[in-house]
């Protein structure tokens, strides 16, 4: 890869995998001439000053190479679905929203999976009619592969539709996996259960009123309660080849809206999940994670706000199988009811890969490992957080006061849920990030959305405040701090005099999901270990990577060779988004 140089000509940079010998060497060429020889401890990046728009560049001599993208960024043309209209007669157009990556014909290289949004996506708490959410794949030049057509039985919107990409069968391909419905049509335009079914409700207006325990809406108008709203009928698990986005497999989603069945009243509704309107039931997540140490498994929930239920699936031999099924609602399970977040996570701390909900992780059997008792919240981030204790660290930010003991956000020992230090809050706390941006301090800095402070790994204020945003973190400079990712906009913590040096804000891009203000992706795509920004351009004509222009002496492995990381990139579009996080410490020595 190489891109025009912040200091002129070009930087060039490629990956450095874990497979590859410890003292590897690289010749780069320019034009099938050597230009320089890259020793067995130096950085996988390479600053040609003399580089130009038109030169060509490869490790090989005889490859054919790569030139400089013209303007900083590879952009992905994308094909825009046409306009929409609902039953009612409400026109609605698209905007390609979150985007995850996969190889999914085996060619060593990655491709780019597109989720598509209507403009009238709602969230789980509000009704009205959606409109349907598409699914493309695209090469990273652009030929678009299948769409996948989820139909009108799901809704859209940041809850409903979460998407892995992951190699689940060991091809070396990758396939696509998510929740289906009826008149789910897949990338050869075959449908999934009964193509006329409709299961969306077309429910009146009701009088909201507290007395009567009816949805309460801040402004406290009328709301059309059920209208749009999918309650009923039946729900699929289906996974999906990642090359044609042909459905291979295709199994009941679990667990149903209800256990005794696809049909359950509202009183049933209220009695299992919370509420009867699906505000708690039709709230899911999704992700990627080895629980036999050796491949992957599907995890794909529903509901944290009351009951938790998650599932774990192999797809082995062509065929969908559960492996295990955790309830909150099962006797002895009390704990860990409404302890989930709005994402979920994945790591290892025995070989097998346990699944954090939130404020209750699962281990790999499929058993309640432990419950903090912290409650909902927004946002966590797991990693080696405090590299001078032994282990991972979670930390997270919480929402009800009561649950939590008034805290808003928590460092807790990943293995245990002991809580290492918290901070007090009387209400909720949106947002909080954990990573590390100032090198005079050990470990992550911390630091939450209703709070003034800074904090070390520790615990222990540091003086002068922290960014404005608690949003993404990417690497994007030279060194191994990582930067502030908030929407489009990628800053340096300047921790000296306590303010955010922009290093990026490109034109004519946005970001996505409202105020959650969160790239289509962050990743490490292409290898050197610094992390690519991945955002629509302005209309959603096309997709733009951005890789950064400055050359690094950091010698690291490419991250998408660390499970944690890897599983990180696939959850990443779950609901509320956040970053990935490796499993290591990478951050000031």
């Amino acid at each position: 890869m190489a891109v025009p140089a912040a200091a002129g000509g070009n930087h060039v940079s490629w990956r450095l995998l874990a497979t590859d010998a410890r003292n590897i060497r690289f010749t780069l060429y320019r034009g099938g001439k050597a230009l320089a020889r890259v020793t067995g401890n130096q950085a996988t990046s390479y600053l040609d000053r003399t580089g130009t728009a038109t030169s060509r560049y490869s490790l090989t001599a005889r490859s054919p190479g790569a030139t400089a993208w013209t303007d900083g960024y590879l952009p992905i043309p994308l094909d825009r679905p046409a306009d929409g209209r609902t039953t009612d007669g409400e026109r609605y157009s698209y905007a390609a929203n979150d985007a995850s990556v996969g190889d999914l014909d085996g060619d060593g290289r990655y491709e780019l999976i597109v989720k598509w949004v209507p403009t009238i996506a709602e969230d789980n708490a509000f009704s009205g009619y959606s409109g349907t959410t598409l699914i493309d794949a695209y090469t990273l030049e652009g030929r678009k592969l299948w769409r996948i057509d989820l139909g009108p039985n799901v809704r859209s919107g940041a809850h409903y539709a979460q998407f892995m990409v992951y190699d689940l069968d060991g091809d070396g391909k990758a396939e696509i996996a998510m929740k289906t419905a009826d008149g789910t049509v897949d990338g050869t335009n075959r449908m999934i259960g009964d193509s006329h079914a409709s299961w969306v409700s077309r429910e009146g207006e009701v009088d909201i009123d507290d007395r009567t325990g009816a949805k309460v809406l801040p402004n406290g108008k009328k709301v059309s309660e059920l209208k749009g709203r999918i309650l009923k009928g039946p729900e699929y698990l289906t996974v999906f080849d990642g090359r044609t986005g042909r459905a291979l497999a295709t199994a009941p989603y679990a667990p149903s809206r209800d256990p005794g069945g696809n049909d359950p009243s509202d009183d049933q509704m209220k009695a299992v999940w919370g509420d009867g309107y699906g505000n708690r039931s039709e709230r899911y997540l999704g992700g990627v994670a080895y629980l036999d140490g050796h491949r992957p498994s599907l995890i794909f929930g529903r509901g944290y706000y009351a009951r938790s239920t998650v599932a774990a699936w192999d797809y082995r031999g062509g065929k969908l199988s559960m492996r295990w099924l955790f309830d909150s609602a099962t006797p002895g399970n009390e704990k860990f009811g409404g302890q989930g977040n709005h994402q979920l996570s994945v790591v290892d701390g025995d070989g097998r890969d346990e699944v954090f909900y939130g404020s209750m992780v699962i281990d790999d059997t499929g058993q309640g490992l432990w419950s903090s008792g912290l409650g909902h919240g927004d946002a966590m981030h797991l990693s080696d957080l405090d590299p001078t204790r032994p282990g991972l660290e979670k930390f997270g930010v919480h929402e009800n006061m009561r649950m939590s003991g008034n805290r808003g956000a928590a460092m807790l020992d990943a293995r245990t849920g002991a809580i290492l230090w918290s901070t007090q809050a009387d209400k909720d706390t949106g947002r909080g990030i954990a990573i590390d941006i100032d090198p005079r301090h050990p470990g992550a800095e911390a630091w939450a959305s209703n709070s003034r402070d800074l904090y070390d790994a520790k615990g222990n204020v540091i003086p002068g405040g922290h960014p404005r945003a608690a949003n993404f973190g990417i690497w994007w400079d030279g060194d191994r701090l990582r930067e502030l990712l908030d929407g489009k906009r990628i800053s340096k913590w300047d921790w000296n005099n306590g303010a955010e040096q922009m290093l990026l804000d490109p034109a004519g891009v946005v970001s996505n999901n409202g105020t959650k203000a969160n790239p289509s992706l962050s990743a490490d795509i292409f290898g050197d270990w610094r992390e690519e920004l991945v955002v629509p351009s302005a209309g959603s004509r096309e997709l733009r990577i951005y890789a950064t222009p400055i050359p690094t002496g950091e010698r690291i492995v490419t991250l998408m060779h660390d499970p944690v990381y890897r599983l990180g990139v696939a959850w990443q579009n779950t609901a509320y988004n956040q970053p990935p996080h490796t499993s290591y410490f990478v951050g000031a020595k």
